[in-house]
């Protein structure tokens, strides 16, 4: 579990800025951002920066099991 701040929403770029607070993690901080990508298409950018490195393998996970999510939501809708 985390605790997450929100820093920044920007519905016209469609990209969302967050920070894990507290925690083990010394730094984290992540954007989400949308981009179209043909007819019907969009493209996902997920970018996490964090500090320590050894909790890349772990946050690398968590953004894979997110962007599946996404991926079954939208597609069944």
């Amino acid at each position: 579990m985390a605790r997450e701040l929100i820093v920044d929403i920007d519905d016209e770029a469609r990209r969302l800025v967050w920070s894990v607070v507290g925690g083990r993690m010394t730094h984290h901080n992540a954007s989400l951002q949308v981009f179209a990508d043909g007819a019907g298409r969009s493209r996902v950018v997920w970018i996490a920066d964090l500090l320590p490195s050894a909790f890349r393998v772990y946050v690398a996970g968590r953004i894979d099991q997110g962007m599946a999510a996404m991926k079954k939501t939208l597609e069944s809708a």
